[in-house]
Order: structure tokens, then sequence, then C-alpha cells
């Protein structure tokens, strides 16, 4: 259960669905809701006071707007004016607030990956001990698709665990992928055909077997489809995700996909840039 939730903010109109669902959340989960904007710290100190009273007055009146059109209760707030870097700053409240869910508007554009790579979005994503939140459509689209990357690795069970937990009433999608092994240059094989298909039932019984395993702990457990395919894990996903964009993709910071290599064309800059659903990245160790 989520006690407190951050919302990081810099009062752009791509950050107000982040608003909106910084305070659905906080309702639903009677948790905190903490909120950030993080100023330039090269600015005049005279300037700096004035622009603070200004972005806190801002914020005030977005929070009570937010409320109003949602038609939602005003959680518990807390506003924080702050000077730094903005990742490392979302960061360090992160740790210091110990919150539970930190969450971002997302800026980016669509097939422009390099607006994505080292941005602040990204880099807390990577390093934030909490989930994080990346939002980038309305709030008027109520979660209900949630699509899930499993390999049943102690990293995306983790996700998966922290996706039930947090989100008990959704419709939920575990996408397992599988490579076989030359299977470009054997595909006309008769013999190898009839191997892999033996190969994918095998497969698909043992995901079946260790998901009603999985669920057994749950207690509600939610509508749930186990989707196999074959082929790259990053590819797979990145096709999957534009053709039936889930309401939000859950995944994990490490495993078979690799959201933890730091790359300029790692998944995550590229669901960032390619994608158009909300995020969620779990830190796994």
């Amino acid at each position: 259960m989520t006690q407190t939730l951050l919302l990081a903010t810099d009062l752009s109109n791509e950050c107000r669905a982040a608003f909106s669902r910084a305070v659905l959340l906080a309702n639903e989960h009677h948790a905190r809701l903490n909120i950030l904007h993080v100023l330039d710290p090269f600015l005049p100190r005279a300037a700096l006071r004035e622009l603070e009273k200004a972005v806190s007055r801002e914020i005030e009146q977005l929070l009570i707007d937010t409320c109003e059109s949602l038609g939602s209760p005003r959680p518990n707030t807390m506003i924080q004016v702050v000077t730094g870097t903005p990742y490392a700053e979302i960061i360090r409240e992160v740790y210091e607030q110990k919150a539970d869910l930190a969450i971002l508007g997302s800026h980016r554009k669509h097939h422009q990956q390099d607006l994505v790579t080292g941005t602040t979005v990204s880099r807390v994503m990577r390093r934030a001990p909490c989930p994080v939140l990346s939002i980038s459509h309305s709030t008027k689209r109520n979660w209900q698709d949630v699509l899930v990357p499993i390999d049943f690795s102690l990293a995306s069970r983790h996700t998966l665990k922290e996706v039930l937990l947090r989100f008990p009433d959704i419709r939920l999608t575990l996408l397992h992928v599988w490579d076989m092994p030359a299977s470009r240059e054997l595909a006309s094989d008769p013999g190898y055909a009839r191997w892999r298909n033996e190969e994918r039932t095998k497969l698909r019984q043992q995901l079946e077997f260790e998901t009603e395993r999985f669920m057994a702990d749950i207690d509600d457990v939610p509508d749930l489809e186990l989707v196999l395919e074959q082929g790259d894990p990053t590819e797979v996903l990145i096709q999957r995700v534009r053709d039936q964009p889930p309401d939000l993709l859950a995944l994990g910071s490490h495993g078979r996909i690799g959201i933890g290599r730091r790359t300029a064309g790692s998944l995550l800059e590229r669901l960032l840039s390619e994608t158009r659903c909300d995020i969620m990245l779990c830190r796994t160790w």
C-alpha cells in the first residue's frame, strides 16, 4: 500500500496529466502527496525568493483546480520548492521522504529518441529506489489494461507483485518472449518445426503452472491473459506496445529485457520515445 507519493512537476502542460493521476492515486491509497518543483540554482537570490513564492502559489491553485475538475477531495499534501539539478533533487526527496511511489509527467515526442536520452524522466526512472511512473495520457482514461513482461525471474516476480498490490482492479496481460536458436535458418525444416511446436507447448504449460503458483498467494486475482511470443525480447515488446498499447506498462530495472543497460539505444529510452502509454519502472536490486 502506498503511504507517501512524490509528484515532481515543472508546471508545464505535459505534466498536467501526471498531476491529475497523482491526486487520484493519493486519494485511492489514502496516501500523503508531496509535490516537488525544482528551480534553477543559478538565478539571482532575490529572484529565487520571489519565484519560489510564485511557484508555490501556482502549485496550490493547480491543486485546487485539479481536485475540482476530477470531483475528488484534496489529499493530504505538502508543497516543496527547492533549487538544484532536477533529477538529483527528485531522487534526494524520494530517499528523504521514503516515498513509496514517484510520478513524473512525460515530455517525450514520438520517434525522437534523442530528446529522451539522459533527461530527467529517464534518469529518475533508472535511479530512484521506489517504482516510478511516467504519465503520458489523461486520467479520463482509467487504467484497465496492464501489460507486464515476465520471465519469472526474481526481478519480474517483484514487478508483478508491485502491480497486483497497487492496482488490483485491472485486466492483466503477462507477456513472455522466447527466442529459439537458429529459428530463421531452420524455419523450413519439418523436423525443426515439430520440435519448436513441442517446445512451445511445454513452455506454455510451465508458464501456466508458474502463474498459478504465483497467483495462489494473491487474495484478489485480476482477469489475466498469458501471451507467449517468439523472437527478440526487446523487439517483440516494442512491437506489442505499438500495436496494442496498454494503459500501463510495468517492468523491472533488471532482467532479460535489459532496462539496466546504460546505452543510448536502451529499451527504456525506446519505450519513452516510441510508445504512447503510461510506464511504471520498478527498481529491482
